[in-house]
C-alpha cells in the first residue's frame, strides 16, 4: 500500500509542477499583489492597512488606449 502511495505522489508531482507553469495572475491577483506592496512599503498595519487596501482595488485602472481607426 505504501509503495502505490509513494509511486502516485512520485507521479503527481511532475504533472502539479507543469500545471502551475502555465497560470498567469489574473489581473485581480496583479492588483492585489501590487497593493499589498504598497502597504507594506508604507508600513501600514490593521485597519489602517484594511481601508488602504479596499481603496486601492476599488479604484479602477486607467482604461487602456483605443486603437486609431
Amino acid at each position: 500500500m505504501y509503495k502505490t502511495l509513494l509511486l502516485t505522489a512520485f507521479l503527481a508531482l511532475p504533472l502539479a509542477a507543469h500545471a502551475a507553469e502555465g497560470k498567469k495572475p489574473t489581473p485581480q491577483q496583479e492588483k492585489m499583489a501590487a497593493c499589498s506592496k504598497e502597504a507594506s512599503a508604507k508600513q501600514m498595519k490593521r485597519d489602517e492597512r484594511n481601508r488602504f487596501m479596499s481603496t486601492c482595488l476599488s479604484t479602477k485602472t486607467a482604461p487602456a488606449a483605443q486603437p486609431a481607426k
